[in-house]
């Protein structure tokens, strides 16, 4: 899948029409095409119901969705990248947001620093690969008067590029705060910058399906490379093999705010203590014993979509039954419960029976999950989300391969 084809994001008439636009800007050296292109095609924008503006995805597997959840564009960059922040505005700050887009959640970002600032500075550093996403981000109303900062940065880089061509935006950025654009694979960006170095990670590719090289565990080393110890990660996914990942690559991870979805988001940190809220147990019991918490990999950052689902899917299936419990009818949450559906117990049973576990109720389904009799919703540093999935996959190894003898 080559770059070009993986940005577009958006809508693939929206991504056409916004590319013509520019060109004809740059053609024309006229800024009408810009200052109408609103109006003329306000069909293609989503109203959100807090106000702000979101932009419909490109077709994927016959589904079109939007950019943003329906509840509130704008409100979702506050309520799943701002609030579970830990920021100390006495200090600098210094946040990394990937798969950047419209602008949203560094305007967020920008809004809660100029609430909170004292002194202090701000950089943020936006990467997005596609620049029609970010020219759109130039074309919607600002749901707040920061995003007016977000686009003049925008509008800066995508002169300097020969996308844009007029320097339209009158807003000035703040001598405190500093924004850098990169428009490039998020990957190459991310292996160029300096380690210990972020407060936040924004990550924010539309989704795992579309841009699984952006939820990889060799990606997330590189974001254990450069944020600080007390840095946190935050995304919208509540996916099993994103989570997995981060586990994998070295970071604790904890539940999300829940803002129009139906589960929260993921968290994640080199410290459990900057995390409030632990991963449900269920969610816990199938990232560490079943195959759906078989992560992304993409070992030389350089891989398509395509052939990094198709290698998970690969790794799946070679797990299933040897290292992972099947997740079919997600079994492992059934065990330690005893079960009155007698059709549903004999699949679970017969899935278990194949990683040497006899029954839901054996003493080897007490032994694998014995962590969660200790299950906190508030983790610390010895009792978290991490050392629990761990502690499972041990054990679970440990009874597959009869190292553990049921007494």
């Amino acid at each position: 899948m080559s770059y070009e084809k993986n940005a577009r994001v958006i809508n693939d008439d929206i991504f056409d029409l916004i590319n013509s636009c520019f060109e004809k800007e740059r053609n024309s050296r006229n800024i009408n095409s810009r200052c109408n292109f609103f109006d003329e095609y306000k069909d293609y924008f989503v109203l959100t119901d807090d106000g702000s503006y979101s932009i419909k995805s490109k077709e994927i597997n016959h589904k079109v969705e939007t950019l943003h959840t329906s509840t509130g564009a704008i409100s979702e960059s506050f309520e799943k990248f701002i609030k579970p922040m830990k920021f100390n505005y006495n200090e600098d700050i210094a946040i990394l947001d990937i798969c950047a887009g419209l602008g949203y959640n560094s305007s967020a970002a920008i809004a809660d620093f100029i609430k909170n600032n004292s002194d202090s500075n701000l950089q943020i550093d936006m990467v997005e690969i596609s620049k029609a996403t970010l020219a759109c981000g130039l074309l919607v109303p600002s749901p707040i008067p920061e995003h007016d900062i977000t686009k003049k940065a925008i509008e800066n880089e995508l002169i300097k590029k020969d996308y844009a061509s007029i320097s339209y935006e009158k807003c000035e950025i703040p001598e405190n705060i500093d924004i850098n654009v990169y428009i490039e694979d998020a990957r190459q960006t991310i292996q160029n910058l300096e380690d210990n170095y972020y407060d936040a990670i924004f990550l924010d590719p539309f989704s795992q399906n579309m841009a699984p090289e952006l939820f990889s565990l060799d990606f997330f080393r590189q974001f254990r490379r450069v944020i600080k110890d007390n840095g946190i990660i935050a995304t919208y996914t509540s996916s099993a093999p994103v989570r997995a990942g981060f586990i994998e690559s070295g970071f604790h991870v904890g539940q999300g705010p829940i803002f129009g979805r139906k589960q929260g988001g993921t968290l994640a940190s080199p410290n459990p203590e900057v995390l409030d809220k632990s991963l449900p147990k269920n969610d816990e019991i199938r990232i560490a014993l079943s195959d759906v918490g078989i992560p992304f990999r993409d070992p030389n950052l350089n891989n398509n979509s395509d052939f990094i689902l198709d290698k998970r899917s690969e790794v799946r299936h070679n797990a299933r039954h040897n290292t992972k419990i099947s997740s079919a009818v997600k079994t492992p949450i059934f065990l330690t419960k005893k079960m009155d559906d007698e059709k549903l117990k004999r699949r679970v049973e017969r899935n278990l029976a194949k990683m040497n576990i006899p029954s839901t109720t054996s003493k080897e389904a007490f032994y694998i999950l014995e962590c969660e009799e200790n299950y906190k919703e508030k983790q610390d540093l010895k009792n978290n989300s991490r050392n629990r999935i761990l502690d499972m996959i041990k054990k679970l190894e440990k009874v597959k391969n009869g190292d553990y003898n049921a007494k």
